[in-house]
C-alpha cells in the first residue's frame, strides 16, 4: 500500500487500475490544462490545444499498434455495448451498397461466441437483424467445454466455418468474464484461424478488443474491418471508446437506407465521426486526456514490445501459482490450457467458505477487485498493463501462504 496516497492494489476488471504517475499528472491537468488556466474538464473541444492533443493520442495509436493509413482511427462513446449496435448497423449498410438486391437471407452476419460478450454481441444482432439479414453462429465454444454449458475454451479451427460473402464476421478477442482468449501464436490451436478467412477479397472482420488493447501486438490488424475497445481496461476510465475502421466500412449510411437498409442513428455513423474528426458532438473529454498520458507513458516506456513481454511474465508465473494450487487440492482452473488470457485470469477456491476466506484475507493484504464477475462467480485476476510485477508477485505471495495454511488444515 502506498503511504502517500493509501493505495491499494486493484485487480478489478474494469474501471481498472491507472499508473500513479498519469494519476497525478491528470490531477495537475484538472486544475490547469497545458498552462490554458483553465482545466481539461472546462476546456473546449473544439480548442486549439484539446485538437492537438486529441491528434498526438492518435498519432501514439496508430505508431504503436502500427496501423495502415488504410484504416482511420475514430474516438467515440457507447462503450463495446455501443458498438454491438453501430457495427450490425454500419456494416449492413456497406452491403446494401454493395449487393442491393440480396435478401435476408442472402445478408448473413457470422458470430464466433467464445464467451458472455460474443454471446451479447450476437444477440444484439438477432435483435437488430429481425427481417434485414440472418445472423448465424460460426462455432459455440460450450459445445466444446468440459461441462458442455461454460464457456472454457477456444474450438479447434477445424470446427470454423465462415460464410462465403458475410456482411460482417465477428469476434472477441479476450472475454473478460470467462478468462479466455484467442492465443498469439499463429501455431496454436487456440489462435484465430485468419487462414480460413477469404483471400481474394477485403473481409468484413470485426473485433472487440475492449480487454486487451494495447496489451500487446494486435494480429493481422491489416485484415480487419473494424477494431473497437473500451478504454477502461488498459488505458483510461470509462467514457471512451476506440475505433480503428477501415477505410472502406465507412459509408454513406443514409445512401444506403435509401436501397432499403436499416437507418443509422448518425451518432453511431462511422462516417459521422471521420468526417467530423470524432467531433461530431463533444467527446468525452477527460477520459480522452487520460488515456492520451497512458500512451504517452508507454511511448517513454518503449512501446508495446516492453508491455508485451512484462505481461507475458505477469500471466506466466500467476498461472503457474494457479497450477500449484490446483495441484494441492486448493485451487481448480476454470479455463482448459491453451486457451487462458492473459489480462483476466479466472479460477476457484476448493471448499467451503474458502473463496470469501481468500478474498479476506487479499483485502486485509491491500488486494482488491479478486471476485469474479457476479455471473459466474469464483475469482477473477485482472493482469492490466498498469498491473506491476512487484504487484503480481505480492499476490502469488499471498496464494502460496494460502495454499501452505489450507494443506497444513487438510492435514491437521
Amino acid at each position: 500500500m502506498s503511504s502517500d496516497h493509501g493505495r491499494v492494489i486493484n485487480f478489478g476488471a474494469g474501471p481498472s487500475a491507472l499508473p500513479l504517475s498519469v494519476l497525478e499528472e491528470a490531477q495537475q491537468g484538472l486544475l490547469n490544462f497545458q498552462g490554458t488556466g483553465m482545466g481539461i474538464a472546462e476546456i473546449s473541444h473544439r480548442s486549439k490545444e484539446f485538437q492537438a492533443f486529441l491528434d498526438e493520442f492518435e498519432r501514439n495509436i496508430r505508431t504503436q499498434l502500427d496501423v495502415p493509413p488504410t484504416h482511420r482511427i475514430l474516438f467515440t462513446q457507447g462503450g463495446g455495448t455501443g458498438q454491438f449496435s453501430a457495427v450490425v448497423l454500419n456494416l449492413l449498410a456497406r452491403h446494401r451498397l454493395l449487393r442491393p438486391q440480396a435478401t435476408a437471407e442472402e445478408t448473413v452476419l457470422d458470430y464466433v461466441v467464445t464467451g458472455s460478450w460474443s454471446k451479447k454481441a450476437a444477440e444484439e444482432a438477432r435483435r437488430l437483424a429481425q427481417g434485414t439479414a440472418t445472423v448465424r453462429t460460426v462455432v459455440d465454444a460450450r459445445v466444446y467445454s468440459k461441462d458442455g454449458k461454460s464457456f472454457d475454451n477456444i474450438p479447434p479451427h477445424a470446427e470454423f466455418a465462415f460464410s462465403d460473402e458475410p456482411a460482417l464476421i465477428y469476434y472477441c478477442e479476450n472475454e473478460t468474464v470467462d478468462g479466455v482468449e484467442f492465443s498469439h501464436d499463429p501455431q496454436s490451436p487456440a489462435s484465430f484461424p485468419f487462414h480460413l478467412l477469404r483471400q481474394d477479397k477485403l473481409v468484413p472482420l470485426v473485433a472487440d478488443y475492449s480487454s486487451s488493447f494495447m496489451c500487446r501486438p494486435i494480429p493481422h490488424l491489416a485484415d480487419h474491418a473494424v477494431i473497437y475497445a473500451g478504454a477502461q481496461k488498459n488505458i483510461g476510465p470509462a467514457g471512451l471508446t476506440i475505433l480503428i475502421v477501415r477505410e472502406d466500412c465507412i459509408v454513406d449510411v443514409d445512401a444506403a437506407a435509401k436501397l432499403g437498409a436499416t437507418p443509422v442513428p448518425l451518432i453511431l455513423s462511422y462516417k459521422t465521426l471521420a468526417d467530423s474528426g470524432s467531433l461530431y458532438n463533444t467527446p468525452s473529454v477527460l477520459a480522452i486526456y487520460m488515456a492520451g498520458l497512458v500512451l504517452q507513458r508507454m511511448k517513454q516506456n518503449a512501446g508495446l514490445a516492453f508491455y508485451e513481454e512484462v505481461n507475458r511474465r505477469k500471466a506466466k508465473k500467476l498461472y503457474a501459482a494457479i497450477h500449484d494450487g490446483e495441484q494441492k487440492g486448493v485451487f481448480r482452473r476454470k479455463v482448459q490450457q491453451g486457451s487462458e488470457s492473459w489480462m483476466n485470469a479466472v479460477f476457484e477456491v476448493l471448499g467451503e467458505g474458502a473463496e470469501k476466506k481468500f478474498l479476506d484475507g487479499a483485502e486485509l493484504q491491500g488486494m482488491k477487485g479478486l471476485k469474479g464477475h457476479r455471473s459466474v462467480g469464483g475469482i477473477r485476476v485482472s493482469l492490466y498493463n498498469a498491473i506491476t510485477e512487484q504487484e503480481v508477485d505480492k499476490l502469488i505471495a499471498y496464494m502460496t501462504q494460502f495454499m501452505a495454511e489450507s494443506v497444513s488444515k487438510e492435514a491437521a
